[in-house]
């Protein structure tokens, strides 16, 4: 007989929407090449144009300002560039500032030199410090080049919403670029560009009930443009050259036109929330002494990373997965190893209680049912190794 599983880590990989796999499907067979000008390569490029106003309509940009890419990772590295131009004139960006949390990604610093990078500060509740990103801004010599900021819309791991608002009026005040990695924002929490003040913003489909291996990246303006990434054909704007995956991106379209849906469907992010306020209280009641980060902090309804002193990550992660339960330590792109949570470091925990994280992420097929495994295990866990609640010390 096979175990029911339940799949708790939608921040990772959410799973193939059924609606997005019959478009893909549907794409598939269409067989032209979407450059050319045949009826069959007019059809793959409608497809394509189609996905592209999906994604634009999803965080209110222009449809020409969308570059399709193989995935958020690509899209960071694509705008993090020091060869920046503005209407389609050369404006340099000559340093980067980026948040102590963001994904490795980012993290790397894209195209900037490593001595052209520095790392803004992020306090315990893991909001990225407003005040010290300004000092940085006003040490900035603008004579060198123009300030470019790079911060997440809303961490990974945590599910905390950074103030990325009031981070645009900074890159507004500072006439710097401001990169917004809106991959775990998406279909969450409302992204309009303008509202934001953000100059591009990168996308992932698969975070979306999308296809894995597409993203994209969106530019506020028209003109606002990085420097290639990879060069050799018109296509995306001679942005990023190669032929595009027509069907990919068609169900990149499809699942960014759910997301938008999902937004304020009561089936959405309202149930998702409802879920982990449900297994938050349980975990309280089960472990009171347990710590669930970023809990003070604005969160995006589907996101809880907890740890529970006297467990190990690694171990519980293992235990989960024999017990039919999917869940995570932390970003998918430093997986393959549990190690401590550079972003829980960055907010002040100690190793040891960053080693034991553990990641639940709720998503569109997450049920009641998952919500029950989840707790019966971890009920199982807290069991078998005789953890008592009267005796744990909060180790932060």
């Amino acid at each position: 007989m096979t175990m029911l599983r339940a799949y708790l880590d939608h921040n990772a990989t959410s799973p193939l929407r059924p609606g997005v796999r019959d478009v893909m499907l549907a794409a598939w067979e269409v067989s032209g090449n979407p450059s050319s000008v045949h009826m069959e390569g007019r059809a793959a490029r409608g497809l394509i144009e189609k996905a592209r106003l999906q994604v634009a309509d999803l965080v209110g940009a222009r449809a020409g300002d969308v570059i399709f890419t193989s995935g958020a990772s690509e899209a960071n590295m694509l705008a993090l560039s020091p060869e920046m131009k503005e209407a389609y004139a050369p404006s340099p960006a000559s340093h980067l500032y980026l948040s102590a949390i963001e994904h490795p990604s980012v993290r790397e610093g894209g195209r900037f030199a490593a001595q052209a990078v520095s790392e803004i500060p992020v306090n315990s509740d893991g909001i990225v410090d407003l005040a010290a990103l300004r000092t940085m801004l006003d040490a900035h010599d603008p004579a060198a080049g123009r300030a470019m900021i790079a911060v997440m819309a809303v961490n990974s791991e945590t599910g905390v919403i950074q103030p990325i608002n009031a981070i645009g009026q900074l890159a507004s005040e500072f006439n710097a670029y401001f990169h917004l990695d809106a991959v775990q924002a998406a279909g969450r929490i409302p992204l309009l560009m303008a509202e934001i003040g953000c100059s591009s913003l990168s996308l992932s489909a698969h975070k979306l009930g999308g296809p894995k291996g597409v993203g994209a990246l969106v530019m506020a303006a028209e003109g606002l443009e990085p420097q290639p990434l990879i060069t050799g054909g018109p296509q995306e704007n001679r942005l990023r050259a190669g032929t595009e995956n027509v069907a990919g991106i068609a169900g990149f379209g499809e699942a960014c036109f759910n997301a938008e849906n999902a937004l304020t469907s009561d089936n959405g992010i309202a149930k998702q929330k409802a879920l982990r306020d449900a297994f938050e209280a349980a975990l309280v009641a089960m472990a009171p002494e347990g710590i669930i980060f970023g809990q003070q902090s604005p969160r995006v309804g589907n996101s809880c990373q907890f740890a529970i002193p006297g467990l190990k990550g690694e171990t519980t992660l293992i235990q989960l997965d024999l017990g039919g339960v999917a869940v995570s330590s932390g970003s998918a792109c430093s997986s393959g190893k549990v190690m401590a949570s550079h972003v829980l470091t960055a907010m002040g925990y100690s190793v040891d209680v960053a080693s034991g994280a553990i990641r639940v992420s709720f998503g569109w097929s997450s049920e009641e049912a998952d919500l029950s495994r989840l707790i019966m295990q971890l009920r199982k866990i807290c069991e078998k190794n005789s953890i008592n609640t009267a005796r744990l010390v909060e180790n932060a």
